[in-house]
């Protein structure tokens, strides 16, 4: 485990595949009341979305053992570009730090990934906690927006690093 693999409660922060085992779990993650105007209330639908759509692959968050979250990822072959969406924290483990630990790890994780280029996600332009930690994390607005929210991107050498 490295550093950056950990919440602020130093417990390791690691992403697993959607198994028999977890996806109640997950499908239970539940964000704060008022994030709900920017993430889907439950992360059952983001596992929907991930089943049904074909596009995007969903994750359980995991922090010291427990389930603590969902994030999703996709590739898009037109452009070659890989997605971070759908990245919920349950509520009752937010301001921990599980949030920029799943992006480390996902990020890299992509990175690695032989035909990551660029990584890109979006969030909306009034989730100002979102911007903050994207920022933070080397993402910058690209001046393009998907369903009215704001991309950013990361290239693959910036995530490397």
């Amino acid at each position: 485990m490295t550093k950056e693999d950990a919440d602020r409660q130093g417990r390791c922060v690691v992403l697993e595949e959607i198994t028999d085992e977890n996806w109640r779990d997950v499908a239970d993650v539940t964000p704060a009341d008022d994030q709900r105007r920017f993430v889907a209330a439950l992360g059952a639908r983001y596992l929907l979305l991930s089943l049904r759509d074909g596009t995007w692959n969903s994750l359980a968050v995991r922090a010291g053992g427990e389930v603590v979250g969902h994030v999703m990822w996709a590739y898009d072959e037109e452009d070659g570009t890989h997605w971070i969406g759908g990245m919920v924290v349950d509520a009752a483990e937010q301001g921990k730090g599980v949030g920029r630990a799943t992006m480390r790890v996902l990020v890299r994780r992509l990175a690695a990934l032989p035909s990551c280029r660029e990584i890109r996600l979006s969030y909306h332009p009034e989730n100002t906690p979102a911007a903050r930690l994207y920022a933070s994390l080397g993402f910058t607005p690209t001046g393009e927006f998907e369903d009215e929210e704001v991309v950013a991107a990361l290239s693959s050498g910036s995530a490397a690093a």
